[in-house]
């Protein structure tokens, strides 16, 4: 049934609970002829008239009745109008089945009995009211349903917000190293050129995708660091190191670029010949490990402490919402090194 619509799935739970109640009606009823020959003209009689008025009570009540009470909110309007309804229906049930079963002749004397008419009564309330907390249930689920899309939009255009986020902060870092190039006079400057355009490229289509191919996701940090270097212009230690990535994994794009942007600003300088930057992914099935560490920069003589600003603020609250309970970020920050290691379980 799971594979079905919502509206089917209604549709089939309905339809599966009146099968069930008459073949439980049948088997009941045809229990009562077992020292004699069965009787199933009379049987399918009652079955035929239990059923249509059973129906009749119970689907006035689920597409009129209820859905005007849930509209108005009038519990004295509902219960006279049901009340109506059911009296009605049952009196005039009780009298047919009587001619068509016994003619009037008083000759099947449960039928006229205080105890049928309680039985009938009591069974056809007790249908009325099943159907009707199929209603109330209906009801819940939609609004669940609804609830959770609205989250969900909610959710998405948060996240949207968020990785809209990190294209400004590094086409501004990008500019800013090309304008030093250029400035200089760099003959690295047209490929610097290149390298950008093939990284706005990824940014502006494939990053739209809530998942892309963990190679591009590489190869994208590779050209980040290209032309890291390049502006550095300084053979500074920097290590990248790829172990087990496979063309068919996949990842929510541009998680791991923040992390790589800090450590270069925190991390790496021209007039700093003692600095580093050592990179790591390693993939082993479905769990991927991100390693990340640098030194610290000086500053007159004394190491500043790096600050968690809103580039990593937002790159957490990425993960929060891309991997729930399925990622682990830790953080190592001792006074001349900054660590961080993130382990995500990829689907």
């Amino acid at each position: 049934m799971l594979s079905f619509p919502p509206r089917y799935r209604v549709a089939i739970l309905h339809i599966s609970f009146w099968c069930v109640y008459l073949s439980f009606f049948l088997y009941r009823i045809s229990g009562f002829y077992q020292e004699e020959p069965v009787d199933w003209r009379r049987i399918w009689i009652i079955a035929v008239l239990s059923m249509v008025f059973l129906l009749l009570i119970a689907y006035t009540n689920y597409f009129y009745l209820l859905p005007r009470y849930l509209q108005h909110k009038k519990l004295g309007r509902y219960l006279l109008e049901l009340g109506s309804v059911f009296g009605l229906l049952i009196t005039f049930r009780i009298y047919l089945e009587r001619y068509l079963i016994d003619g009037f002749t008083y000759q099947e004397e449960y039928l006229y009995s205080l105890r049928f008419i309680i039985h009938v009564s009591l069974t056809t309330l007790f249908i009325v009211i099943f159907i009707g907390m199929l209603r109330f249930a209906e009801e819940w689920f939609e609004l669940e349903a609804k609830k959770k899309e609205m989250e969900n939009e909610k959710l998405t255009a948060e996240l949207r917000f968020l990785k809209a986020q990190v294209n400004p902060h590094f086409l501004f870092n990008t500019l800013n190293n090309l304008y030093y190039l250029a400035f200089t006079q760099s003959p690295n400057t047209t490929e610097v050129i290149e390298k950008l355009s093939q990284m706005m490229r990824y940014m502006l289509y494939d990053s739209n995708h809530p998942q892309v191919s963990l190679c591009k996701e590489i190869e994208y940090m590779e050209n980040y660091i290209s032309l890291e270097k390049l502006r550095l212009n300084n053979p500074i230690p920097i290590r990248f190191t790829v172990e087990g990535a496979e063309r068919t994994a996949r990842i929510a794009p541009l998680i791991f670029i923040t992390f790589l942007e800090n450590a270069f600003k925190h991390g790496v300088s021209n007039t700093h010949a003692e600095s580093w930057v050592n990179i790591s992914i390693k993939l082993c099935g479905q769990e991927c490990v991100y390693e990340i560490e640098n030194s610290k920069l000086p500053v007159n003589g004394k190491v500043v402490e790096e600050k968690s600003g809103i580039g990593l603020q937002n790159v957490q609250r990425r993960l929060d919402l891309t991997y729930p309970q399925k990622y682990e970020l830790a953080v190592d920050d001792t006074p001349d090194r900054y660590a961080v290691r993130l382990k995500l379980q990829l689907t």
